[in-house]
């Protein structure tokens, strides 16, 4: 759990105004070198002497290595090839000369393995620390861990187990560090604050934000002064977390105490206000970078653009990125298919294409995500021809169709009313081995849907729950708009339900469906119980829901209702419409008009 803003803050300036105050204060507390052995206590181990046997020569050390590097079964070999080597091949000074000359982690590994499996040979400390090492600084995390699990009588030194932490957290091995951090724990021994930040930095990138948290308060309990480094990880943790109230009160704080975090800490934050469109402080931070010299990068403003275009702010999101250019930036692939992508979604294809072929011009070939921005752009354009033509280029240049793809061009028939089309494409998938996703089976639900027919698209639902599947909002959506559009609102109602029962939410577009699908089905006391259980929950039906409402209860003789209908739609600013309110005020003449000869009718006879 994160800890308050406030204990963040105070903690952080707390100790570094203590080290500003006293410069020779250590960046961690004393740490206590003796290693603790199964025995008792173990002294460091003593290094080699370095002095090899008498028949064993430098030379043959290197013949050794050689022969482990060019014999594929150099185990069987070995000692049948050095036959005067006998037990000296087991001298620790030996195995520590061969391993040093060997320069190569995996290959001693496999050294040290088959000489573990041979009779008299007991593992030494001091060579077992020399391949550990080797491994570590290979980044060979996996066969470090293995080797420290096949003799757990090996204690590495304390500082080998600091660069064991950075390596598993570079490895996204972040559980496996956290068991090294406790190892030293248990040797009263308290890593650097540079193994604490990779410990933070690890966890972030697996987005595991309750472990950064945690670390942190381990952290300031073994009594570290943090330093601009953690801040800029703990902002990012709080943008991560969503809270970004939190990031930029912690950001503002420590560049007021003199600290400025890097730039990824200000990205992180700048695209955080981007999601939410609160474009104002994205200005307030972009300034805020270039006084602290923290000059926005590429990245920084990809990240801009992409929120613009994702908020449907394409026109600035162009903006940007023409400034980017203007500052001297050269975009790349990444964000030119971003804005790219942006300008097909607002229709504007003339410019999409331009930087498409300006992007080639840049050197920089489309991939598989700048095609399908631009296969979206056409198909929301119509031009679905283009949009294949496209797809068979992409396949020509090698890339791969995926299911992104596939759902774009069906998305794309599915509009232009062509689900003929769209139906070849979606059982072309499966042949060519591409996944159908949730996506994939709800446009096209929502395809047939839109024709009317219903049947087929509630086949489709039902093979989407064999396929293991879980159908979302918009897999019942359509399903109901069709049902109630065919005359079926108690059916729908039943789907209405089974939604819910799944713990799916329902747009409250349904509820208008159904209304007026009860309506239509003559079903006027059930419709309005519908209405004012919309409006009850603060719902707000749509304008053509009570512009229907009255006229279907109008036409059928229903004034009371309808004049309760057309109360609550002028409570909520609606305007009904022209004709719908000139049959009303002529029904109820009508009405008013029989009433009135009735009951002069009636004065006549008494």
């Amino acid at each position: 759990m994160a800890p308050s803003l406030s204990s963040v803050i105070v903690d952080f300036l707390r100790q570094n105004v203590r080290r500003l105050q006293n410069p020779y204060l250590p960046g961690r507390t004393t740490r206590n070198l003796v290693v603790k052995g199964g025995d008792g206590i173990q002294q460091p181990p003593q290094i080699m002497d370095g002095k090899l046997p008498l028949q064993f020569t430098q030379q043959m050390v290197i013949e050794v290595c050689k022969t482990i590097r060019t014999r594929p079964r150099w185990e069987q070999a070995l000692l049948s090839d050095f036959p005067s080597l006998g037990h000296n091949l087991f001298d620790p000074n030996c195995v520590g000369e061969i391993i040093k000359c060997q320069n190569n982690a995996f290959l001693s590994f496999r050294f040290f393995q088959w000489l573990s499996s041979q009779p008299g040979f007991f593992p030494d400390p001091r060579f077992c620390s020399v391949l550990f090492d080797s491994l570590v600084e290979a980044k060979a995390s996996k066969v470090a861990k293995s080797f420290l699990l096949s003799f757990p009588g090996f204690q590495p030194q304390p500082s080998s187990l600091e660069s064991f932490i950075r390596c598993l957290c570079e490895d996204a091995a972040i559980d496996d560090a956290l068991d090294v951090l406790s190892r030293l724990k248990n040797l009263n021994y308290v890593p650097a604050l540079s193994v604490w930040n990779s410990a933070l930095l690890g966890s972030l990138r697996i987005g595991r934000t309750d472990l950064v948290w945690d670390l942190y308060s381990k952290m300031m309990e073994s009594g570290l002064v943090g330093d601009v480094d953690t801040v800029g990880y703990l902002i990012r943790a709080f943008c991560k977390d969503n809270k970004l109230s939190e990031a930029y009160e912690l950001l503002r704080q420590v560049i007021e105490a003199g600290y400025t975090p890097d730039n990824v800490a200000f990205t992180k934050l700048i695209s955080g206000f981007c999601r939410d469109g609160n474009y104002g402080k994205v200005s307030e931070l972009l300034h805020l970078m270039i006084a602290k010299d923290r000059l926005p990068d590429i990245f920084t403003y990809q990240e801009i653009i992409h929120g613009f275009c994702k908020n449907g702010m394409g026109i600035e999101a162009f903006r940007v990125f023409g400034d980017l250019k203007d500052r001297g930036y050269a975009p790349d692939r990444v964000v030119y298919t971003t804005v790219i992508d942006g300008l097909c979604k607002m229709g504007r294809l003339g410019e999409a294409r331009k930087l498409w072929f300006e992007m080639i011009h840049k050197g920089f070939m489309p991939n598989e995500y700048t095609y399908n921005a631009l296969m979206d752009g056409y198909c929301k354009a119509g031009n679905l021809e283009k949009a294949q033509e496209l797809r068979r280029e992409m396949r020509e240049r090698g890339y791969r169709e995926s299911t992104v793809n596939y759902n774009t061009l069906i998305a794309g028939f599915c509009l232009h009313g062509r689900t003929d089309k769209a139906q070849e494409l979606f059982e072309e998938m499966p042949n060519k081995g591409i996944n159908r996703d949730v996506v994939t089976y709800n446009t096209l639900i929502q395809g047939l849907c839109k024709e009317g027919k219903v049947s087929e698209a509630m086949y489709l639902f039902n093979e989407l729950m064999v396929m293991g599947l879980q159908p979302s909002t918009s897999s019942y959506t359509p399903l109901i708009q069709g049902l109630c559009e065919a005359g079926n609102a108690q059916e729908a109602i039943e789907w209405w339900k089974d939604m819910q029962n799944r713990g799916l939410e329902p747009l409250v577009c349904t509820h208008d469906y159904i209304i007026t699908g009860l309506c239509k089905q003559g079903n006027f006391t059930e419709g309005m119980e519908w209405l004012n259980k919309m409006i009850s929950n603060k719902l707000r039906p749509r304008k053509e829901t009570f512009n229907r409402l009255v006229d279907v209860l109008s036409s059928n003789g229903r004034f009371d209702s309808a004049l309760i209908v057309l109360d609550s739609m002028f409570g909520m600013d609606y305007v009904l419409e022209e004709p719908i309110c000139h049959s009303l005020i002529s029904q109820l003449c009508k009405e008013n008009l029989c009433k009135a000869e009735e009951d002069i009718e009636a004065i006549r006879r008494g």
